[in-house]
């Protein structure tokens, strides 16, 4: 679900007050300004982390006091944010409210534009016919994810997995199992994957070395050398 100013007013709270009596300078009024174009165009901009607060951390930017909700600095779930003190964050506004004195930033927004980048550039160099050794992540009832390493995953379907037709994906398979996969295609940047290419390839039977059956001539020749040195009684 989107989040919203109202999301975050009681940590805003703590962290704001209106400047003297909300009479803004001419400066100020340029500076909020400038936070509503940037809020429109979501532009990235740069700015430190000069403050730790409930709920957050502060920065500021244009001479404007800012908050970045803890939700709002990382992909993974925080407790702490002290690892941010003095650090410069690339930021977008969030939230941009002159009347209050609101300013709400957020690093989530592009921190998800370059995973999904990275992600697509090393899916770019998966090969089909490619092998991984990965882990089952997920199972659902029309496949398993399979984790292969270095932030990309891909997707077994569930007539993919078994040589035997099978109802569901965890007959076979469990959550953090360790598996060999082969790429069978890849399309729309989705990694499709399969388990029972690699046992069909395991399952072929060494080839059986060719018999050679020698000519009749030589057939012949050799009966005649085994009846070499025989007696036949008169």
């Amino acid at each position: 679900m989107e989040e919203t100013m109202k999301d975050y007013e009681d940590l805003l709270e703590a962290s704001y007050s209106l400047m003297g009596d909300g009479v803004h300078d001419t400066d100020t009024l340029l500076a909020w300004r400038k936070m509503e174009e940037l809020k429109e165009s979501q532009e990235n901009i740069t700015v430190t982390v000069s403050d730790i607060v409930k709920g957050g951390v502060i920065a500021e930017y244009e001479g404007l006091r800012a908050f970045i909700p803890i939700s709002k600095l990382s992909l993974d779930r925080l407790e702490d944010c002290r690892q941010f003190l003095g650090k410069e964050l690339e930021v977008r506004v969030f939230e941009a409210n002159m009347d209050e004195d609101k300013l709400i930033l957020s690093a989530k927004e592009i921190l998800k534009e370059k995973r999904e980048i990275s992600r697509k550039k090393k899916i770019s160099d998966v090969q089909i016919g490619q092998i991984f050794h990965g882990t089952v992540v997920t199972i659902k009832d029309y496949g398993a994810f399979i984790d292969l390493g270095d932030g990309i995953s891909g997707l077994v379907h569930i007539s993919q997995i078994s040589n035997q037709r099978i109802k569901h994906p965890g007959v076979v398979l469990t959550e953090g199992q360790e598996v060999d996969v082969k790429v069978i295609d890849i399309k729309d940047g989705k990694i499709s994957l399969s388990i029972k290419a690699l046992l069909a390839d395991d399952s072929k039977e060494p080839e059986e070395e060719e018999v050679v059956i020698p000519e009749a001539e030589s057939i012949g020749t050799s009966l005649g050398d085994l009846l070499k040195g025989l007696k036949f009684d008169e």
